[in-house]
């Protein structure tokens, strides 16, 4: 599975930010995607993931192949660490969470209500819904938010076990995710110019 993207160009508020931006991700392959804050990497993301439509270029092999993970955890407060797990992979048509409990640290914690963790757990929890659903690519918007040491090097770990089982990553982050082996893409060169708004004639 290859994600190929090709002369991308996303809009914000209606105004171009990034255009002519072009990558492959391979199975196997993780993708960090850098840039100063305000150049895109979050619409960027979308696009990607296909929650919002691209000024131009084309994006393939996402088709239904995309876990995606932003600022927002997703989970459901009233339901225990367990139960999101569950209700995730039940969505996806999957039925183990061992693994991902496993993996983010959160046994202990399988039978506490979402709503009760600290912002820390929350956040390990709605990373580990990454590995209950199936999905190959997993595209994040600053995954490791929230995150103390110990947790970014669980997270660096699930990463690396998801490549290694031929799964990709695709990442914007500011933080360093403790993965000497991704790729760096740094958007600057990528940004839009700016435009020259035409006035109507009939308003001059």
């Amino acid at each position: 599975m290859v994600l190929t993207v090709r002369d991308l160009a996303v809009t914000r508020g209606g105004l171009a930010i990034l255009e002519g931006v072009s990558f492959d991700l391979k199975a196997g392959e993780a993708l960090v995607l850098r840039g100063p804050n305000g150049i895109g990497k979050t619409t960027l993301l979308r696009s990607v993931a296909g929650l919002q439509p691209p000024e131009g270029g084309t994006v393939t092999g996402a088709e239904d192949q995309i876990a995606y993970a932003a600022h927002s955890d997703g989970l459901k407060a009233m339901l225990s660490v367990t139960e999101n797990l569950k209700f995730w992979a039940s969505v996806f048509g999957l039925s183990d969470i061992e693994s991902a409990l496993v993996a983010f640290d959160l046994t202990e914690l399988r039978n506490r209500m979402a709503g009760t963790l600290s912002a820390g757990q929350k956040r390990r929890l709605g990373l580990a819904r990454l590995m209950v659903t199936g999905r190959p690519i997993w595209v994040l918007d600053e995954p490791t938010v929230s995150l103390d040491a110990a947790s970014v090097a669980l997270f660096a770990e699930a990463v690396r076990a998801h490549l290694q089982q031929g799964g990709s990553a695709l990442m914007a982050t500011h933080i360093d995710l403790g993965l000497d082996e991704a790729r760096v893409l740094d958007l600057t060169p990528f940004k839009a110019a700016p435009r020259t708004r035409q006035m109507d004639e009939a308003f001059l």
